[in-house]
């Protein structure tokens, strides 16, 4: 279960990371910074279904 949480933090930082991106008037790396926190939020995402379903919650 820590990968969820270590992942959906890192996702969360890349997202802030692309929000002062864009403050900054930088639209490509912001543009990379949310592809990749997408990235990384999906795949904690996946991860936590996959242990829900493990577990036989609905």
């Amino acid at each position: 279960m820590r990968h969820v949480y270590i992942r959906g933090m890192i996702g969360i930082v890349w997202l802030a990371v692309a929000v002062v991106s864009i403050g900054s008037g930088n639209v490509a790396m912001a543009a990379l910074y949310v592809i990749l926190s997408g990235v990384f939020l999906y795949s904690a995402y996946g991860i936590w279904k996959k242990e829900r379903d493990k577990k036989g919650g609905k």
